[in-house]
């Protein structure tokens, strides 16, 4: 795989990284490592005792005008790293206790990250992504994934249109989803640890719990009881810049009713405090690591 005429992405931009020419998402050729940490604000069954092991790459094929690691994910962000650098990272996470390797918003650089995960690593590596991915380029990583974390943002194609430049993103992100339950099937665990299976998660947005239950719907209605787990978020953090209803968090309201009807769709997984909305969970990307 090379970025020659690049379609990683449903963006299918085609144009040639290698000879200098940049996307949508403004990346280079080259994979950019904006943070690497011991995340420990995951879903518990990831983030265990002793945190994800997360790798934060630099920009995103997304561009949720919400996003709280804006900061890295708005351009090409990071520092420049090839896959035998990336394999060390992946390593040195690995030595400080981490319980997976997290990969996040990795797909621009899938050729790079895809040699560094050869061979096996001995911790699950986690695909933690917005959901908004080509099933082809999510067919390249079958047996180097153990876990895939995608959103699943938006059923409503005006919604994906205005906050994300992406109209397509409800068929896209669902048949995306379906080829990651594919190659993991249900969950599974080492105790309290997961270590193979697909989480979807979902941000419950401000005035916008109709989406969220044309969602939750799909999932019901595609996977089996148990079949995938699901991560409800309550954390929207208005980031500023954004007209109402986007700029001000979820409502106890929104969010009963949302976790109702994730219920009443027989669906199993993790909830979040309201606590959780908030800034000082955002990770620090000025600092190093």
């Amino acid at each position: 795989m090379d970025y020659s005429l690049c379609e990683l992405c449903p963006r299918s931009c085609g144009v040639d990284r290698t000879a200098g020419e940049r996307g949508f998402c403004g990346c280079p050729d080259t994979a950019l490592v904006a943070k690497t940490m011991l995340h420990r604000w995951e879903e518990p069954a990831l983030a265990g005792s002793g945190g994800s092991g997360a790798v934060f790459f630099g920009g995103c094929t997304l561009g949720c005008r919400y996003c709280q690691n804006a900061a890295i994910s708005g351009g090409p962000t990071g520092t420049p790293v090839d896959s035998e650098g990336l394999r060390r990272i992946f390593e040195d996470l690995i030595a400080q206790g981490a319980e997976n390797i997290d990969l996040v918003t990795p797909t621009q650089f899938l050729p790079t990250i895809l040699s560094a995960l050869t061979p096996k690593l001995p911790v699950p590596v986690v695909y933690n992504c917005g959901g908004y991915e080509r099933a082809e380029t999510i067919r390249q990583l079958e047996g180097k994934v153990d876990i895939y974390l995608p959103d699943l943002k938006y059923a409503d194609s005006t919604l994906g249109e205005s906050l994300s430049g992406a109209a397509d993103y409800f068929p896209t992100a669902c048949g995306a989803i379906r080829e990651m339950v594919r190659q993991t099937g249900r969950p599974r665990w080492s105790g309290d640890k997961m270590v193979r299976g697909t989480i979807i998660r979902h941000l419950i947005l401000p005035g916008q719990v109709e989406n969220s239950l044309r969602v939750l719907d799909w999932i019901g209605e595609n996977f089996a009881p148990g079949q995938v787990l699901v991560s409800l978020m309550r954390q929207y953090t208005p980031m500023g810049g954004l007209a109402a209803p986007f700029d001000r968090r979820v409502t106890e309201d929104e969010y009963e009713a949302v976790l109702s009807w994730m219920y009443l769709n027989r669906l199993e997984g993790f909830t979040q405090e309201a606590e959780s909305a908030d800034a000082g969970f955002i990770p620090d990307f000025q600092q190093g690591g």
